[in-house]
């Protein structure tokens, strides 16, 4: 009985952990991206990416550093050239999920990157030869259904925008989607050849990850603008130390719900998450939905849940990967 209650104590403990942290993350990234710094005439819009991406990774890499340290997983083998190609990989995801939120709002983005799934399935079946259950398919369809009707643009759009800017946000999203689906088949080679721990992964790939984006920040120029952006705004280095902290938290809560109750229970618990941090955005960000996109983002989550639930049986392979 003290047992079960001391689970069901750190279950709420480790939900509540990553509720909380991404909720505020979510927050702060809207308001980063999608806000305005400045007063009267002297607004302007944050746009450096690269460097968001940078700062997130970095204290990602700090973070991982000491989770590592304190766990001590062993040795890893893990060849260099996955952790690079993962992490480049995933930065574009990153890169283009931020940039999609200058075009589109954050409950469009949050929809459109519930479809993750998608290029996971499709990957692991042409890349890793992976044979899933026909329910899968069915749950997968759900998803494409809802996100299809969420993002479906009207004849009059409500906001005023040029030809070349209509559309292209979702494009970002399906380009950060296809780089999610590389990263996951990469990861899932690295599990199966090194056996590769989730400490390991995490400090590598972030390592890999602020090398990338330093240099990108740096050829590109961003770094400097980025430096003049703060000395004429100091109070956005605050929001973007605050999502990146957030951001690092909530993964160390996703990482203990998994390795305590499963990935089945951490699947549940980020689904509703995710649907939680459409409500609120609408909420305090007065982003509006039409009955259309309220049932297209209904059915995603429910095709999400389905999948969460019943969907995670261990798929078979055709052939081993060599």
């Amino acid at each position: 009985m003290t047992t079960d209650r001391n689970a069901k104590t750190k279950l709420i403990i480790y939900a509540g952990g990553i509720f909380v942290c991404y909720f505020y993350f979510a927050v702060l990234q809207e308001k980063i991206t999608r806000g305005q710094y400045g007063d009267g005439e002297n607004k302007e819009k944050f746009t450096y990416t690269f460097v968001l991406v940078f700062i997130q990774c970095l204290i990602n890499y700090c973070f991982a550093k000491v989770m590592l340290a304190v766990l001590n997983q062993g040795e890893d083998t893990t060849s260099t050239f996955y952790y690079a190609s993962s992490a480049l990989a995933y930065i574009l995801a990153m890169v283009c999920s931020i940039m999609a939120l200058q075009f589109v709002n954050y409950p469009t983005q949050v929809v459109g990157k519930a479809g993750k799934p998608i290029p996971v399935m499709v990957l692991g079946v042409l890349i890793g030869k992976k044979v899933y259950p026909a329910r899968k398919y069915v749950f997968i369809i759900l998803i494409v259904t809802g996100v299809i009707l969420f993002m479906f643009k009207d004849n009059k759009p409500t906001v005023k925008q040029t030809d070349d800017q209509v559309g292209f946000g979702e494009c970002l999203l399906i380009l950060s989607l296809l780089m999610d689906g590389i990263t996951c088949a990469i990861q899932d080679r690295m599990r199966a050849e090194y056996k590769t721990k989730s400490g390991h992964m995490m400090i590598n790939m972030n390592m890999w990850s602020v090398l990338f984006t330093g240099v990108a920040i740096i050829v590109s120029g961003e770094l400097l603008a980025f430096i003049q952006f703060l000395q004429r705004h100091p109070n956005c280095l605050w929001h973007i130390l605050s999502f990146s902290i957030a951001g690092a938290l909530g993964q160390h809560f996703i990482f203990l719900t998994i390795a305590e109750f499963g990935p089945l229970t951490c699947a549940v618990v980020t689904t509703t998450r995710k649907f939680f941090t459409v409500l609120g955005s609408v909420l305090l960000f007065g982003n509006t939905l039409l009955p259309r996109q309220w049932i297209g983002t209904v059915i995603v989550f429910t095709g999400l849940a389905l999948d969460a639930l019943y969907g995670k049986t261990a798929s078979t392979k055709k052939g081993t990967i060599k």
